[in-house]
């Protein structure tokens, strides 16, 4: 990435991360300490499903909706966890109070198959428990993106049906994405845009994607991309304020002409997109759209965190 590149992902460096404990199959340790078996599965296969959280003002917020996601994600694939949604929680909480974590953290939460007894796919090769680390990073998004705007290119490597691999899996094999970033990035962009495989606009290598034309928003029907709890918390916020918002296919022709583009995310909430394929959108700044639904957003979290919502 060069230094005019931006990411959904951009937070101030924190010298306190040098020293974060991490949560490692029931154990807390340093980062440096933090290890697991090169026969795991999520490390050999990518075999594993994960969650990302954020803790704002001592809540973790959508906890139990990023949880729903995980468990559900565990029964497609096979996978026991191993530990009970309260053991797990519990073990969430256990690391933030080990780093001594109170707001503005980052939370990845990780599960694989486990350690393998041989190095090869078979599943029932994996029999020694899952892995569970859980990473926990003071980590604040960039304010600045919001004024910079994030850049766009479109590549050909689409999110794919369900009979590949479902979109709405968040599991740790990301490979496609990551080349639909570099794609991305050797264009001068910052971050990709995926299609579907009909060609019909989807989403981007990390964020769920919207677009707003004469005050309407509008996102893909949700069936080829990962199902954001953001993106959810979107569009019930666009219903409940008021602002038409539409499930539906729509093509680049569309997205070119659009008055604003933002995407959602759990780490960024929501950043506007300044430029797709070198066209400049909504004269490149946040439009007032972006700007309602962001402080609707941050309201609801402030309403989480205290207790009402």
């Amino acid at each position: 990435m060069t230094e005019t590149q931006i990411s959904t992902h951009d937070a101030p460096a924190d010298d306190r991360n040098d020293d974060i404990k991490i949560y490692v199959n029931g154990d807390i340790v340093h980062r440096d300490q933090a290890m697991v078996s090169v026969y795991d599965s999520g490390f050999m296969l990518g075999d594993g499903v994960w969650e990302g959280l954020r803790l704002y003002n001592g809540q973790l917020s959508f906890l139990e909706e990023h949880l729903d996601r995980l468990y559900e994600a565990a029964i497609y694939i096979d996978l026991d966890i191993g530990l009970s949604r309260d053991q797990l929680t519990e073990a969430v909480w256990a690391t933030l109070e080990a780093n001594d974590m109170q707001t503005d953290a980052h939370v990845r939460l990780m599960v694989t198959r486990g350690k393998k007894r041989k190095p090869f796919q078979h599943p029932h090769l994996s029999v020694f428990g899952s892995t569970i680390v859980i990473i926990a990073e003071h980590s604040k998004p960039d304010e600045s993106v919001v004024e910079r705007g994030i850049r766009l290119h479109t590549v050909p490597h689409h999110r794919g049906l369900p009979l590949t691999q479902d979109a709405k899996l968040n599991s740790h094999s990301k490979l496609n994405c990551i080349i639909a970033l570099n794609h991305a990035i050797r264009a001068g962009a910052d971050e990709a845009l995926m299609l579907d495989p009909f060609g019909f606009v989807n989403t981007t290598n990390a964020c769920n994607f919207f677009i707003v034309r004469k005050g309407e928003v509008w996102t893909s029907t949700g069936d080829y991309c990962m199902n954001g709890i953001t993106r959810q918390k979107v569009i019930d916020l666009c219903r409940s304020e008021g602002i038409p918002v539409h499930l539906r296919n729509y093509s680049l022709v569309d997205t070119y002409g659009a008055d604003e583009v933002f995407l959602t995310g759990t780490f960024g909430a929501q950043t506007p997109v300044f430029e797709i394929d070198g066209r400049i959108i909504g004269g490149g700044t946040a439009g007032p759209v972006f700007h309602r639904i962001r402080k609707a957003y941050k309201a609801l979290i402030a309403e989480q965190n205290s207790g009402t919502s």
